[in-house]
Order: C-alpha cells, then structure tokens, then sequence
C-alpha cells in the first residue's frame, strides 16, 4: 500500500431497498487498479494505469509540485470538513445528480455552475468520443443538453460504489461572492438570459418592489444586485423551493465533507489545474477551452468589487454567513473588499 494513508473512499448501501443511499466515508489507501472490472474494457485496452493509479504515483514523488498543491487542497479540505460539519443527513441519489461519470476514462466530476462547468463538459464530450476537434466549437446548450453525460444518480447503488472506489473524483470551485457576482450578470442582467429572467427575475421584482411598473413584473429584465441579494436572504426563498444551481454553494452540490474528492481545481488557478486533471485521464493534448488567467481571474475580482461595493454592511455580513461554509471547506479568505466590521 502506500506511505500515506490519505486515502478515503465512499461505500454506499441502499437502506432496504429504498431510494436512499447511506453515503459513509471509509478510510482507504491507494492501490494500484490493474485490470479492475469497475474500469471497464475501453479504459483497459488503452491504459494500464487509472488516473487515480497516476495519482498515487504522484503523490509518492516528492519533486511533483503540482501534485503537493492537491494533496494540501484534500487535506485541508478534509480538516475544514471535521472542524465545521456535524451530523448529516443521509445523501439520496438525486444528491448525485451533479456528479458527471465519464466510463471510459474513469472519472467522476461534480459540476458546480460558473465555475467552468460548460467548458469541463465540453471536454467531457470530447474525451468521450461524442464529437469530435476543438472542445470550443461545441455549442453551450449542447454541452448542457439532458442525457449527454451520464450522471452518477442514474446507476444503482452497487454501481455507485463501483466507481466512487475506482475513479478519480474532482470538482472545481471559485471565490463565493465572485461566482455569485458572476451568476447575477449572466443569468439576470444580460439581454440574452430571458427565460431566466421571467422565472426569477418576475418573481424577485413581484416580492421586492413594492410599485413595480407591470412591464418590470413580466419580464424581471431589471433587477438591481440589492434585490437580487435580498431574494437569496429571504426565507421564503428556500422555503418555496431549492436555491437555483447558479447561486447555490458549491458544497450543497457537491457534498465535499460526504464525497471525498481526489482533485479540487480553482477557477482561479484553472488553467493549471485543469492541465493536471487531463494529463491524469490520459489526455494531455486535450486543450481546456477558456480565457487566458490571470485576466480573468482579476475580471471576476473586479466585477464583484464593483457590485457589493454598494451594499451594505448588514447584508454583506448576511450574506457571508450563508456562504461561510464554501469560504471554509475551500480556504477562501474573507473577501478584502467586504466591509463585516
């Protein structure tokens, strides 16, 4: 087995035949997969090694820089989980809706929106031998289409537990307040987001603007941030029904202190990080589409410091708190231009 024993993996039992599935960490060390079923007969006849298999090899060379970077994320990770998580409730499939399975490769991805996520299943895609060329040329609504890549919640629970023990597991996350800052202009203050306007934007101006003219409470095509945040701190918000995934926290997705995850990129470091997670499937030469970093990671900072720069204290404060819990499992630090205090 290996020096380190950092290795935990996810056994889940179906609770009487019933859809529930209790999803317990079980301590584990990496070990070579040579021939594992679970893998399947297109991964063996490529490759030898999985990409958890390289993983492990990495993580025994202490001149893998790269791989020392991942193993701080899953062990800080793994701390912040035992620091600030009690009890929790039994996960369910529909939990697992969000974690992509790529068979062929031996990878599980949890997508969390605005974080890339097009652009991973773009690659997705690719890697799967669904279309073909440069990743960029495939459309977004066909990336996002239902039934193009299976998710984990579509298998049964012996099938889960197949691959949560064989494949490499990862997620990629961003700076809470960013993500948020970039859901709102995509989603609620482009031209081009209509549809999402009519459902949450009608919706925020009909309960939060007391005279609202009858064109704004169609449409919801002029939200302003205020309301826009004053929707999220609503009780009557989650009350009605679940956070859209777009503002939801990345840990209510992803469930990082129940699943445990092998790689944990940052959008702020995504070129990298992605480079990391294809050369670990076999695909070194897949390029990851996106713009050039760190230019984007200093415009999503901007963004955000334009927007909050006229909110409040108070909901500033109101607002961190709902996060707090991404700003801790992913060592974020508390946002410089927040005024908490």
């Amino acid at each position: 087995m290996g020096r380190r024993c950092w290795r935990q993996r996810v056994l889940a039992a179906a609770c009487l035949g019933a859809a529930l599935l209790l999803l317990c960490a079980a301590p584990r060390t990496l070990r070579p997969v040579f021939g594992n079923r679970a893998l399947g007969s297109s991964w063996l006849g490529r490759e030898r090694r999985s990409p958890l298999q390289k993983l492990y090899d990495l993580d025994q060379d202490p001149r893998s820089t790269l791989a020392e970077v991942h193993r701080q994320r899953r062990d800080l990770l793994s701390s912040a989980c035992s620091r600030h998580t009690r009890r929790q409730r039994l996960l369910q499939p529909e939990d697992l809706r969000h974690v992509l399975v790529d068979d062929a490769h031996g990878l599980l991805y949890c997508y969390v929106p605005k974080v890339a996520c097009t652009n991973w299943k773009r690659v997705l895609l690719a890697l799967s031998g669904q279309t073909r060329g440069d990743p960029r040329a495939i459309p977004a609504h066909e990336a996002h289409a239902p039934g193009r890549l299976p998710s984990l919640a579509d298998f049964s629970p012996a099938e889960i537990n197949r691959r949560l023990r064989a494949y490499l597991t990862f997620l990629f996350v961003r700076e809470p307040f960013e993500r948020l800052a970039s859901a709102y202009r995509n989603k609620l203050a482009r031209p081009y987001s209509a549809a999402f306007q009519r459902r949450y934007g009608a919706r925020i101006v009909q309960r939060l603007r007391p005279r609202a003219l009858p064109d704004a409470r169609a449409r919801g095509h002029d939200v302003r941030f205020a309301e826009f945040l004053a929707y999220l701190l609503d009780p009557r918000t989650r009350r009605d029904e679940p956070f859209n995934e777009h503002w939801e926290r990345a840990h209510a997705l992803c469930h990082p202190c129940r699943l445990r995850y092998d790689v944990v990129g940052k959008f702020e470091t995504l070129a990298e990080d992605a480079a990391f997670v294809l050369g670990l499937a076999g695909a070194p030469d897949l390029s990851f589409p996106g713009p050039p970093r760190p230019r984007g990671a200093a415009a999503s900072r901007d963004l955000a410091v334009r927007l909050f720069r006229d909110i409040s204290p108070f909901y500033q404060r109101r607002l961190f708190d709902l996060y707090k819990m991404d700003f801790l499992l992913f060592n974020y630090s508390t946002p410089s231009y927040l005024r908490l205090h």
